[in-house]
Formats: C-alpha cells, sequence, structure tokens
C-alpha cells in the first residue's frame, strides 16, 4: 500500500505545480523580471544533454541588465504561474523535492550570449538541508515565499555575466530521465576590480543522467545528498544537519509585493506593472552603476520630486528625491535586513515592523 501511494502521490506531482524562477532582488531591492531570460512555460527540461539546459526552452534574451557588485546578496524568486508573486501558492508544488544550484558565467555580452555556450562556475547550492526528518532545499523555497538568497562572490573579475537560477525536482527521479531541471537565466552587470576568474563547466557536460543526485529514490531513509555539479566557489555547501530544519521564514513574506514592476527600483522607467521594461538606456544606465544599491537612482533629481516604494530616498552623497510616495517612509535599509554598511541608503518602505 505504502508503494503504491508513493507511485500515486508521484504521479499527481509529475502532472502539476510546474515553475519558473521569474524576479530577481540585489540587496534587498526588487528588480522585477527586468533583467531574466523568461522560459517559454513553467515546464521542467528532463534531458542533461540538451543545451535547453543551460537557460531553458524559448528563453530569449533580454535588453535588461541588473547590476550588482561582488558581496551584494542577491535573491532569486520562483513562482508556479507568470507573474504570481503570492505567498499563498507554493512557490513549486506537488512534492517536487531536491536541491538548489547557482551559477555564474562570465560572456563578452549578457544580452545575447548563448547560455550553452558559456563556461558555467557554481557559487550557492542547496541539497538535503536536514535528514531528521528529510528536509528539501524546495521545502526552504517554499518556506520563504519562493526566495532564495546567496551572496555574490568576492574577488571575481567585472564585467558581464550569466546567472543561471536552478532547481531539480527529485520526486520522479528514481530512473534514468526522471528528473526534473526548472531554470532561468539572469542578465547581470558585475561591478568591482576583482581579477578572479573561477574553473568553469558546460552546461550541459556538467550532470551525467546517472549521477547519485539525479537518479535517486527520495522515498528512502537517506542520510546524505550528492548535489549534482561541481563544488560551489567562494563558499561551502551546508551541510546535512540530524535535527530538525526551523520552517520559520527568514524572508520578509509581510512585504512581499504583489505585481512585478517593469524596471529596477527606483530608475527613470520603473512602474508598477507585469510585463518587462525593454530601455536600453535604461539598461545602459543600470549595467554602469556601482553601487551597493544594485543600481537604483532617483525617479526624478527635481525639486518636490517623489520616489517610488522601494527606490532611493537618502544616504551618504545622495542628490536626488527625499520624499516617498503615499503611503511609504524614507527608512534605512537596516530597519529590514542585517548585512548593511555605515553609507547604506535609505529608502522607500511601508513601515509594517518595529526592532528593539
Amino acid at each position: 500500500m505504502l508503494f503504491k501511494a508513493t507511485v500515486l502521490a508521484s504521479l499527481v506531482a509529475f502532472a502539476s505545480a510546474h515553475a519558473t524562477f521569474q524576479e530577481l532582488w540585489v540587496n534587498g531591492v526588487d528588480q522585477g523580471s527586468y533583467c531574466v531570460r523568461t522560459p517559454a512555460s513553467n515546464n521542467p527540461v528532463t534531458s542533461v544533454t540538451t543545451t535547453d539546459l543551460a537557460c531553458n526552452v524559448g528563453s530569449a534574451s533580454s535588453s535588461g541588465l541588473c547590476a550588482v557588485n561582488p558581496g551584494d546578496s542577491v535573491t532569486v524568486e520562483m513562482h508556479q504561474q507568470p507573474g504570481d508573486r503570492s505567498c499563498t501558492n507554493e512557490a513549486i508544488g506537488g512534492d517536487h523535492y531536491g536541491p538548489i544550484n547557482i551559477y555564474l558565467a562570465k560572456v563578452s555580452d549578457a544580452t545575447t550570449a548563448v547560455g550553452s555556450s558559456a563556461g558555467w562556475f557554481k557559487i550557492s547550492e542547496m541539497g538535503l538541508p536536514s535528514s531528521d526528518p528529510d528536509y528539501w532545499a524546495t521545502e526552504v523555497l517554499n518556506d520563504n515565499c519562493g526566495h532564495f538568497t546567496f551572496t555574490i562572490p568576492s574577488g571575481i573579475a567585472p564585467g558581464n555575466y550569466l546567472l543561471r537560477a536552478e532547481v531539480i525536482a527529485l520526486h520522479v527521479a528514481s530512473t534514468v530521465g526522471g528528473a526534473q531541471f526548472y531554470m532561468s537565466c539572469y542578465q547581470l552587470s558585475i561591478g568591482g576590480s576583482g581579477t578572479t576568474n573561477p574553473p568553469t563547466v558546460a552546461i550541459p557536460g556538467a550532470y551525467s543522467a546517472q549521477d547519485p543526485g539525479i537518479l535517486i529514490n527520495i522515498y528512502t531513509t537517506l542520510s546524505a545528498y550528492s548535489i549534482p555539479g561541481p563544488t560551489p566557489y567562494g563558499t561551502a555547501s551546508p551541510t546535512v544537519a540530524a535535527t530538525a530544519w526551523p520552517t520559520t521564514a527568514t524572508w520578509n513574506t509581510a512585504q512581499q509585493p504583489s505585481t512585478v514592476p517593469t524596471a529596477p527600483a527606483g530608475s527613470s522607467t520603473a512602474s508598477s506593472g507585469t510585463s518587462k521594461s525593454t530601455s536600453t538606456a535604461s539598461a545602459s544606465s543600470t549595467a554602469s552603476s556601482t553601487s551597493s544599491g544594485g543600481g537604483a537612482s532617483s525617479t526624478s533629481s527635481a525639486a518636490g520630486a517623489t520616489q517610488t516604494h522601494y527606490g532611493q530616498c537618502g544616504g551618504q552623497g545622495w542628490t536626488g528625491a527625499t520624499v516617498c510616495a503615499t503611503p511609504y517612509t524614507c527608512t534605512s535599509s537596516s530597519q529590514y535586513y542585517s548585512q548593511v554598511s555605515a553609507g547604506a541608503y535609505l529608502r522607500c518602505y511601508v513601515r509594517l515592523m518595529s526592532f528593539g
């Protein structure tokens, strides 16, 4: 009976709850889908040899570049349906348990680069955070409204990069070809003055259909899990805990936006909506920024101008708008995020939280 129930659950899961990585955050600031190569559908890739494994099926390049620096905190956001940012629905449901992998590939032009021709290095991963009970990285993703946060490694050379966020769903992975790969590529401009170009792998090429982290029956008791792909550069992979993993969200779900901005927060083309910006001028402006705030700028520097939600409204050297549109308040980001330098930006937030 247990076997039949497991098979039935797997078949149901196979037919539902597909998902895509859709949005990006830099240092807690919503970049929306401005620089993502949106996949043609929320269906998985199941072959480890297809060129679609790099950036997904039908993922046309975007004109947008999101600006980041080494050391910046970056968050990718996944949901089942396009434009759905609700925390009510699981980011990837249907018992789609498995690991999360994050890669970077240095390219000459992120808006035109072919992902399957690039050299990739992994910068973050999470597999089975706890084995008592078994608790997967995708469950951490679901507990945090589809958000997974990592740090851009220090010392890497500046330039254009593709960022690849991937979930591998293992609910029917006990046979070859059963693992499901869900990935999106984001287009980045990374600043700084680093000189390191880490060793790379090819995608496809980094995975085998027989890898122990890809061909696996997850319905047995597991005490360890081998995350597919290379060892992450610049960070250690989390170990498997023998105690229960805390399921409390670490992402501030109370401030999760319901819409997708059309451009990076605070830029001159930023507005609420669901379509992506195609302004090359805005892309160029964002890419040239080297601020730790992810390239956000004033809506206007004119007297009396107001700033949009999440936009910059103050801070060291700031000369732009200092008044927030109703109902937002110009607030230090340290109210909400712990890793903030002494010269932190002030941004427009809804004041929902207080800290002692």
